[in-house]
C-alpha cells in the first residue's frame, strides 16, 4: 500500500463510520415509531443489533449478545423492512458498505459475504457504480451534515 493509500483507507474508515451513525440515527426514529411504547433501550439494541448485522460487525458482549438471541425476530424483521421504509439510506448505505469491503480488502482483510448479506437483505443497490473515494466523501458530508454530526477533520479536509 502506497502513502496515498496508508492515508486514504482510515479518511474512507471514518466515512464509513459516519454512514452508520446516520443510519443509527434515522434507524432509532423508524422504530421508536413503530414500537411506540417500546423503552429507549430496547430501541437503541435493536437498532445497533441491525447496523451490526449490516456492517458485519457484531458486539461481542454479553448483553448484547443475549439481545440478539433472544430479539432475532425483530432484528430479522428490521432488516426486512429497511428498504422499504429507510428508502432515503439506501444509497448511503450501499456506498459504505461497498467503501467497507474496498478497505477491508486493501488490509488483506475478505469480507465480501457482508455484500452478499446486503443483496439479499435487497439493501444493497446493485447497479449503483463503485463510489470513488471524492465522491463518497462528499456524500458522507453533506449527509453529515443534514443529520448534524460532526464530520471528523480528515473528511471536512479531504478535497476542500
Amino acid at each position: 500500500m502506497d502513502n496515498f493509500e496508508s492515508r486514504l483507507v482510515p479518511v474512507l474508515r471514518q466515512g464509513v463510520a459516519v454512514v452508520q451513525m446516520v443510519f443509527f440515527k434515522r434507524l432509532k426514529e423508524y422504530l421508536g415509531e413503530k414500537y411506540p411504547g417500546q423503552e429507549a433501550m430496547f430501541i437503541n439494541n435493536l437498532a445497533g443489533a441491525v447496523v451490526n448485522d449490516i456492517f458485519g460487525t457484531p458486539n461481542e458482549e454479553k448483553p448484547f449478545l443475549l439481545f440478539a438471541e433472544e430479539n432475532g425476530a425483530p432484528i430479522e424483521k428490521t432488516l426486512k423492512d429497511i428498504p422499504l421504509k429507510l428508502v432515503d439510506m439506501m444509497v448511503p448505505l450501499t456506498d459504505a458498505l461497498r467503501v467497507q469491503v474496498l478497505c477491508d480488502h486493501q488490509e488483506g482483510i475478505d469480507s465480501f459475504p457482508i455484500l452478499a448479506r446486503a443483496n439479499e437483505l435487497k439493501i444493497l443497490l446493485v447497479p449503483r457504480e463503485i463510489p470513488m473515494p471524492s465522491n463518497f466523501i462528499t456524500l458522507v458530508r453533506a449527509l453529515g451534515n443534514k443529520h448534524d454530526i460532526l464530520m471528523p477533520p480528515e473528511i471536512r479536509q479531504l478535497d476542500s
